[in-house]
């Protein structure tokens, strides 16, 4: 990143073996003669010292780190003219990381307040096998993406955040308050975060609206709002023999009640040959389909296969999403057994790990109700002498949010004002350069919509996009992004919106390309920046609706 005849330029190295030169004059204002860095500069240097921190919230080693990186946030917040704190747990679990901006002028009665929740943490990045291009937490520019563990998820979108109310602070132009809450356990479960939220509830004060951004567009192409996400259920079924592992030569019979068998047999009454779960009373909240729905489900895929018609036909597309998206499901993710693995070792102990998708009008108390109680009865059938344990661990409730409300409402003005069509936004000069590694093409995000390719975007920042929306023809303007579910769970967004009696929005940041949780995790650069001014324009216009 440099700046030539008061002009942001953008250097980097494309996979036609050429040096491209990008025009960013759009972005930023012209950089001041004295070399002040811009805040897109400043941006990409946080985002480059917080990558280098390793918060791995899943693993003890990484404690330190995890407790850096928040502080290292803190200290940011700080410098930035936030009020900022940490606040701790009791069971010693990562701090969250509060701060508050607060509206430009003179304080008024009915201020508005919005909270940005996010999370610092990440999912580890094992790069023993150099399947990373580059050093994952060592932050790399290639072909107009940036690349590093939690670049995507949730780094770089945090701090487009953070970066646009700096702006609107600079411009005076800032007319609510706006609250971070930024967690270090979202990546394993949102532990003591709920806790956290609760003993700061005077701190944080009244909320008027909730916005994260954590999660991807459904293609490269398409820019889009997220309205739902699945919740989930996670358990453990364990079945124990009083007796110790044993050989199956030697001790087996049909006569001894095998742990194992008893397992197998208990979990085969959770669902039928195709999938459907048999748990008594689990679809009985389920709310139908509504015809809107069904119409923007139809609306996605038949634009998806324009697009790409490999990815078949747009019936049988819009079925899948339909099943991903509001229909819940039940996996079983993992088998364990006492036994050496190789061995006919009859074990001692075997359990199996559950995963159970829910919809909204599902709640996790009455889900982990039900499982347990068809569980026991199922192994109370067998009449065995071994022993079963449930364990239920980490559970989020599914969310719907309603599109109709002001913040979804300017959200959606703020996307097609950002990603809209207008005047070419860069000229690209190159030359040759030497060829380098670059990073391996991997399924993405989203690997049914991406065809786990690494093509390059429609939607990019040298060229208008005009996405095709299912409240616009083909081809027509004005075009709206997709409004979207999705299959996954974040167990933060339904607490929130139910503690503090406010809507809650999601803005997906990131292409389905993007290789969240995968190697070589990336971030196009254009959707950083265009993220900071989506989240630059939503606080500056929501306030004054």
């Amino acid at each position: 990143m440099t700046v030539h005849d008061r002009k942001l330029i953008y250097v980097t190295g494309g996979n036609d073996n050429c040096i491209v030169q990008w025009d960013l004059g759009h972005i930023e204002d012209q950089a001041e003669e004295s070399g002040a860095k811009t805040y897109n500069e400043q941006l990409l240097d946080a985002l480059y010292q917080l990558v280098a921190i390793p918060t791995v919230s899943s693993k003890p080693e990484f404690t330190h780190d995890c407790r850096r990186g928040a502080s290292w946030l803190k200290g940011l917040f700080r410098d930035l003219g936030a009020d900022a704190e940490l606040l701790s747990t009791t069971d010693k679990t990562n701090p969250v990381v509060y701060a508050r901006f607060r509206g430009s002028g003179i304080r008024k009665p009915g201020t508005k307040t919005l909270l940005f929740y996010g999370h610092y943490d990440i999912v580890p990045a094992d790069n023993e096998q150099e399947s990373w291009a580059s050093n994952p937490f060592r932050l790399r520019g290639f072909n107009g993406y940036l690349y590093g563990r939690g670049v995507t998820d949730n780094k770089g979108p945090m701090l487009a955040a953070l970066y646009a109310v700096v702006e609107l602070k600079a411009a005076k132009s800032l007319h609510m308050d706006i609250v971070f809450l930024i967690e270090g356990e979202e990546e394993s479960g949102s532990k003591g975060f709920q806790e956290a939220v609760l003993n700061n509830k005077d701190l944080i004060n009244d909320i008027d609206w909730i916005l994260l951004a954590n999660s991807y567009w459904l293609d490269d192409d398409m820019p889009c709002l997220t309205y739902g996400l699945r919740g989930v259920v996670h358990a453990t079924v364990q079945v124990t023999s009083e007796r110790p592992n044993v050989h199956s030569g030697i001790d087996g019979s049909q006569r001894e009640n095998e742990p194992m068998q008893d397992l197998v047999n208990i979990l085969a009454v959770l669902t039928d040959n195709g999938g459907k779960i048999l748990i008594p009373g689990f679809e009985e909240h389920i709310l139908p389909l509504t015809r809107t729905e069904d119409r923007n489900y139809t609306a996605i895929s038949r634009a998806l296969v324009l697009r790409d018609p490999s990815r078949g036909d747009p019936q049988v597309l819009a079925q899948k999403l339909k099943a991903r998206w509001g229909e819940p499901s039940l996996t079983i993710s993992r088998f364990n057994s006492s036994a050496p693995a190789g061995t006919s070792v009859i074990p001692q102990t075997v359990s199996a790990d559950l995963s159970i998708r829910l919809v909204p009008n599902q709640t996790t108390l009455e889900i982990q109700t039900a499982l347990t109680k068809v569980l026991q009865a199922a192994f109370n059938r067998l009449g065995t002498s071994n022993k079963l344990t449930v364990t239920l661990a980490n559970a989020a409730e599914p969310w719907l949010g309603d599109t109709t409300n002001k913040i979804y409402q300017t959200l959606e003005e703020a996307v097609v004002n950002v990603w809209g069509p207008q005047a070419a936004h860069m000229r690209r000069g190159s030359v040759h350069a030497s060829g380098q590694k670059r990073p391996s093409s991997a399924p993405g995000t989203s690997d049914s919509l991406t065809g786990g390719s690494d093509h390059h975007s429609q939607a990019t920042a040298d060229s208008p996009i005009s996405p095709i929306s299912p409240t616009s023809p083909a081809g027509q303007q004005p075009w709206k992004p997709f409004l979207i579910r999705e299959g996954g769970s974040i167990p933060a967004i339904k607490f929130l919106e139910k503690e503090f009696k406010a809507p809650a929005a999601h803005l997906p940041c990131g292409q389905a390309s993007d290789n969240a949780h995968l190697d070589n995790e990336r971030m196009r650069l254009s959707n950083l920046y265009k993220s900071k001014d989506i989240f630059k324009k939503v606080f500056k216009d929501l306030p004054l609706k």
